[in-house]
């Protein structure tokens, strides 16, 4: 049997009839199959694009509005990092790096914010003053809540959401950081002023909880320099690329005096995956978990097609058994089989993955219409108990302070294209047994039989 042969006998067999204008159990089984596929490779689809887009979502957060691609860390007790002139200084040296674009110097500590008679723990952060304008991620990644995030009073604060709302406070309203100060062998507290000038949101509340944004110059007056970590948040092109490692060697060439300057001591060059190593990890790790689960699913869902096989053989053992007594090879038969298990395989694809790209492009929406009928009837179990509805309070499915607010859709085509071809492949797989057995009749004495 020719190869064309075996495809005409496999179309036959895929669309085969018990009887005029019925189809055979086989048939049936093996349709079923098909549509188990298509249903279990829905949530597949679904985890694959989801996740990868709340990875890269955190991620770039992480990376844009904490750690940046590169970051040099200076010790506290350094004499060269003790004004705010030199900390600019260090930036415009650090510039000179190939393959760096921006460089932002940052002074990062610990205090305790009041208002209304509230206190909460904050991580101050005293960056330049235009760092919510000219930074790319802070400007495209921060979202302003309240007012505007600017920096340019002396004594003005740009809160996170968070820290906000714990307190209480509103653009325009005065918090009071309490820092500490050593003095000779004493440590002192220190309480400064600051009105709000803006909220901002990263849309990932676990990252950005406890951010209060000062001036860096500010920063000096406030905070105490050797209980203070001194950072040069450093901008590439890319922080991905596999080029990242050179131009971190080049910012360590420049500081230790390739430049032709004082080498600038008491300094280390991290990276992005570094500082994010734990974190990062954790996110693929958890993907890769859950990508096996849906996998389990997929297999369960592909034996379907070599019980639907079987069924056939047995229906088709008289049609085999004329195959084989006119000239059939028994490898020209299983052939047919083979690509009768393919061809379920392929339906489910058609069928799974369009479906599962329609629903993972339109979380968010799903999201929002999932949670407004799971909020309305949650109300009304409360008030049948309850009776005062002023006491409920909302359900979010997805919790800000350990998701993001909106999931970002990241569509992987080289992921997509592996589990359509993980899907074929699992589906050859499943129909070899059936296939080298329908290879295997004998015609004879299944002849004898008729």
């Amino acid at each position: 049997m020719t190869f064309r042969s075996s495809f005409l006998y496999a179309i036959r067999l895929f669309f085969s009839k018990a009887g005029p204008g019925s189809k055979s159990n086989g048939g049936r089984s093996l349709f079923g199959a098909m549509l188990c596929i298509g249903i279990s490779l829905v949530p597949l689809v679904g985890v694959q694009v989801i996740s990868q887009g709340m990875i890269d979502g955190i991620t770039g957060r992480m990376i844009g509005l904490s750690t940046q691609d590169l970051q040099v860390k200076v010790n506290s007790y350094s004499t060269e990092i003790d004004s705010p002139e030199k900390m600019y200084e260090i930036s415009t040296r650090i510039k000179k790096a190939g393959g760096v674009e921006e460089v932002y110097p940052e002074m990062q500590g610990m205090g305790l914010v009041v208002a209304n008679g509230i206190r909460c723990g904050a991580s101050v952060r005293a960056v330049p003053e235009n760092i919510f304008t000219e930074n790319e991620s802070f400007a495209t990644l921060l979202k302003t809540v309240e007012g505007e995030a600017s920096l340019s009073e002396e004594r003005g604060a740009v809160l996170g959401e968070k820290i906000a709302t714990d307190l209480g406070v509103h653009v325009g309203d005065s918090v009071s950081l309490v820092t500490v100060n050593k003095v000779g062998e004493q440590i002192l507290p220190k309480m400064s002023q600051f009105k709000v000038a803006g909220i901002v949101s990263s849309g990932y509340q676990e990252l950005d909880a406890l951010w209060i944004f000062i001036p860096l110059e500010t920063g000096y007056k406030v905070l105490s320099q050797k209980s203070c970590q001194f950072v040069f948040g450093v901008v590439t092109a890319d922080p991905f690329s596999p080029s990242l490692m050179n131009i971190r060697s080049s910012v360590r060439n420049v500081l230790s005096g390739d430049d032709g300057e004082e080498p600038l001591e008491h300094f280390r060059v991290y990276s992005w995956n570094e500082l994010n190593a734990a974190e990062y990890e954790n996110f693929a790790s958890t993907k890769a978990l859950l990508l096996l689960i849906m996998l389990l699913i997929v297999l369960v869902a592909s034996v379907n097609i070599s019980s639907a096989l079987v069924m056939i053989v047995m229906e088709r053992r008289k049609e085999i058994a004329i195959l084989k007594s006119v000239g059939g090879t028994a490898e020209g038969i299983a052939m047919g089989f083979l690509i009768v298990g393919m061809g379920a395989g392929a339906g489910g694809v058609l069928i799974g993955i369009p479906i599962g790209l329609l629903g993972a492009v339109n979380i968010n929406s799903l999201i929002k219409i999932i949670e407004w009928i799971v909020n309305i009837c949650a109300k009304f179990v409360y008030l049948i108990g309850n009776g005062d509805p002023s006491g409920f309070s909302a359900i979010h499915l997805l919790d800000p302070a350990y998701y993001l607010q909106d999931i970002p859709v990241s569509v992987s085509f080289s992921d997509l294209l592996v589990i359509t071809l993980g899907t074929l492949l699992l589906s050859l797989l499943v129909s070899v047994v059936p296939a080298v057995k329908a290879g295997r009749e004998k015609p004879l004495d299944t002849l004898r039989k008729v």
